[in-house]
């Protein structure tokens, strides 16, 4: 996995359009609609803490996991600007360990793509399904076949802010549907520009696989959506999130 070391500190820039909010909605729908606990929530791969505000913001107690202290680092600065109770713990997901079990566990914005494996996938699942409450939740999305073949596919991108811009130029894998991403970004600084590059793989995970890997871990698949919708996943769909239950014992 990519520790995202110079890429942390630009990461919001890049990721501005995603809406926050609305996903964490989402999720709070999906909770209450699969019968889950409004309690602790686990943000696994939190990022830079835009996801574990929001759902701090809307009620959940939340703990937020990433291997990369560059983003932990600037997820702790918006606790300190928003006051907000969260936790953040440094921990590879692949070797999750929590004190107690958890109502709702969420793993966002194609972080499972970004495992070297599958069996590092099924490492996680297994270890989401060892801590989870049993009723709990599982919710998780992961990049379609649609969106590596016709969507990152072969293409470049470039963005533009002030004071920096970004060159992003992706490689497909016809062998196994995977997307290798060069990140060149660009910063305006006293005396000149400083360039930081970063580079990392995003697997492909077929649907069937993933429904094998979420039974064997013990947990039982209560629908697959495009998005952070209510709308079934759909053939272009770009976006697939899994939204899985600990069963009852």
């Amino acid at each position: 996995m990519s520790g995202y070391h110079s890429f942390a500190y630009f990461y919001d820039r890049l990721t501005e359009n995603v809406p926050y909010e609305d996903i964490a909605r989402q999720i709070e729908s999906y909770a209450m609609r699969f019968g889950a606990n409004k309690n602790l929530l686990l943000d696994l791969a939190c990022g830079t803490g835009s996801l574990s505000e929001k759902l701090a913001g809307i009620g959940f107690d939340v703990i937020g996991v990433d291997s990369s202290q560059e983003m932990l680092n600037c997820a702790l600065d918006k606790k300190f600007d928003s006051g907000l109770p969260i936790q953040y713990l440094a921990q590879d997901m692949r070797k999750l360990d929590m004190f107690g079990t958890i109502d709702v566990t969420v793993c966002a914005l194609d972080s499972i793509n970004h495992l070297e494996s599958a069996d590092d996938v099924q490492t996680v699942f297994d270890r989401v399904s060892l801590f989870a409450e049993p009723g709990g939740l599982f919710i998780f999305d992961v990049n379609t076949l649609y969106k590596h073949r016709e969507v990152l596919a072969d293409n470049a991108f470039i963005y533009s802010f002030e004071e920096m811009y970004c060159g992003w130029q992706n490689e497909y894998d016809d062998l196994d549907s995977s997307v290798h991403v060069w990140l060149d970004i660009f910063e305006k600084q006293q005396g000149g520009w400083a360039r930081y590059s970063e580079d990392f793989r995003e697997i492909y995970l077929p649907r069937e696989l993933l429904e094998q890997m979420i039974e064997k871990a013990g947990l039982e698949l209560m629908g697959v959506f495009d998005g952070y919708t209510d709308t079934p996943v759909q053939q272009k769909s770009e976006r697939a999130v899994f939204v899985c239950r600990k069963p009852k014992q």
